[in-house]
């Protein structure tokens, strides 16, 4: 008996001396291709044996089905290697696109700015991985009763108690500077001190070098520790050193005063309806008009009765256009300005200011106006047709929640909000609610 084997195929040969014929003795074949079985697999090849063509036929068959079953295998594992990591990415995105859109908060609420010397940021923005939003900011708010922290609070009010202070300026020590105006004196009160002292003037009106008439504004060089103050009815800008003074400028009709960040000094000028700016130091010129000039009126390129100004990091003048009801801002090198606040009239609607005095900008561009006349403290967004109440929205009086005739502002460095009461004599502390 011969056993003879292939891949695909068992062939069984049985011999015998006996007979005179080799008989082959049936031999069955199977091929195992599970894709092409069936009962009459088995082949039965007799009296001959199967020739080397046959067994290669068979041989290259049983390879391309092999090579086929390899494809096919090589087909169903490059589908999965890139479906499976696109399932995951798009899951990825879909869940990242579901989580809410977080709104931008302030959460340290840290200002650098006081009504003469502002610092701007920029808005914050939030970004998703596949979006960039940018959130609306977060205006801020404050307490409504605030806390007085000028006036009425001392036990010697002949001396410290202020006559219709005007401007106010917070250095960076908290500490408060105010124009007095008629007690004709600048006082400066010390943070969490109940008395406040004086630094200028205090010699009862007059035009004598240790004398002030009505001063209105007053800023401070922290760098150089002096004061300069607007001595409106002496008609002179004059500053002061440890009682020292000296006359910057001369005859001009002086109301509201600004430093910016590259040391100009700017003055506004109720007389000649304009605001001008000096390099410090250099006081011996006219100075450069920066805004109006041209004359009193009601135009964009006009001016009537100039009096706070406050100036921003783009070297803008904002202007308290008073006799215009209106707030004006200057852009550096312009011929006219854009009204930013009121501009409606007198009166006290929300599109509206009635003699308003100081304005102040946030490090938003947000525009703080006292307005006298309405007893209130008003914002205003450019751009915007009304501007909103801060604080001050019950009327004239002394409670509190109230004001009566407010004339200065100012922010300390965390926000919270400065207001020269002036017809109430004090000076007021809104704190921000953060």
């Amino acid at each position: 008996m011969v056993y003879s084997a292939h891949p695909c195929i068992i062939k069984i040969t049985l011999a015998s001396p006996l007979l005179p014929d080799t008989i082959t003795k049936p031999a069955f074949s199977t091929i195992g291709d599970r894709s092409n079985v069936s009962e009459s697999e088995s082949v039965i090849t007799s009296n001959s044996q199967q020739t080397p063509t046959d067994r290669s036929a068979s041989s290259s068959r049983c390879f391309v089905k092999k090579k086929i079953l390899w494809i096919i295998i090589g087909i169903i594992v490059v589908i999965l290697v890139v479906t499976i990591p696109t399932v995951i990415i798009k899951t990825k995105k879909t869940n990242e696109i579901k989580l809410p859109t977080v709104a931008t908060e302030i959460t340290t609420q840290q200002f650098t700015i006081t009504a003469k010397n502002p610092t701007t940021e920029e808005p914050p923005t939030t970004s998703t991985s596949t979006t960039t939003i940018t959130s609306e900011p977060k205006f801020n708010k404050w307490k409504q009763d605030g806390i007085t922290v000028v006036g009425w609070i001392t036990e010697k009010p002949e001396l410290y108690e202020p006559s219709f202070p005007e401007g106010i300026y917070i250095d960076k020590n908290k500490n408060i500077f105010f124009a007095d105006t008629m007690n004709h004196r600048i006082v400066e009160w010390k943070q969490n001190i109940k008395e406040g002292q004086i630094v200028a003037g205090g010699n009862g009106n007059g035009n004598r070098m240790d004398q002030l008439n009505r001063p209105t504004d007053v800023i401070v060089d922290e760098q150089n520790h002096f004061i300069i103050i607007a001595d409106m009815f002496n008609g002179r800008v004059i500053q002061w050193f440890n009682q020292n003074q000296q006359i910057l400028i001369h005859n001009i009709a002086c109301y509201g005063l600004a430093i910016d960040k590259y040391g100009f000094l700017y003055v506004s000028d109720k007389e000649k309806q304009a605001v001008r700016r000096w390099k410090m130091g250099e006081y011996n010129n006219e100075g450069t008009v920066v805004a109006g000039g041209n004359g009193v009126g009601n135009q964009l390129s006009l001016l009537n009765s100039p009096t706070f100004i406050f100036v921003d990091e783009d070297q803008s003048v904002y202007v308290t256009d008073q006799a215009n009801h209106r707030v004006m801002k200057w852009r550096k090198g312009v011929k006219e300005g854009i009204v930013v606040a009121g501009g409606n009239g007198q009166g006290g609607n929300l599109n509206q200011l009635f003699d308003h005095r100081g304005v102040i900008v946030d490090d938003l561009g947000q525009i703080y106006v006292a307005d006298y006349g309405n007893h209130r403290v008003m914002r205003w967004c450019e751009g915007k047709a009304e501007g909103e109440i801060v604080v001050g929205r019950n009327g004239p009086g002394r409670p509190p929640n109230h004001l009566n005739n407010p004339t200065g502002l100012s922010f300390d460095d965390e926000g919270n909000l400065y207001v020269v009461d002036g017809g109430a004599n004090r000076i007021q502390k809104f704190e921000i609610i953060l």
